[in-house]
């Protein structure tokens, strides 16, 4: 057979079979369920709840380079990124932001984008 197909009847050689493009008449029907829609619930406590962005010390990085991220992402001076820094390298933590969780979790994404280890921790 022959590509493109042709119409019943048109161009079609003896001997040939056409392809005819019509639903066939006997085909079964089948029932398509609705589907189930499921919303996240978060309480309104979660949400509201002030959430902390935590960044880990690291062997990896240069101190040069946390405190350059910390000045980018967070628009924090020279000298309180280099504090922060100092405390994540002493301390092996700090508390670099607090506030609602959607921020919070930009913050970490955007820390992991600069290959820091960041966690997003609940202020209990």
């Amino acid at each position: 057979m022959s590509w493109p197909p042709q119409r019943c009847g048109a161009g079609v050689a003896e001997g040939e079979s056409a392809v005819a493009f019509s639903a066939a008449k006997d085909a079964t029907e089948t029932t398509v369920e609705e589907p189930v829609i499921e919303k996240e619930t978060r309480s309104q406590d979660d949400v509201d709840l002030p959430w902390q962005v935590v960044v880990h010390n690291d062997p990896v990085n240069l101190m040069t380079y946390v405190t350059m991220v910390f000045q980018r992402v967070f628009g924090y001076p020279r000298e309180k990124a280099e504090r922060h820094m100092l405390e994540v390298h002493q301390k092996g933590r700090s508390i670099l932001w607090s506030g609602m969780r959607e921020r919070a979790e930009l913050y970490v994404q955007q820390l992991h984008g600069y290959l820091l280890l960041a966690t997003l921790e609940k202020v209990s």
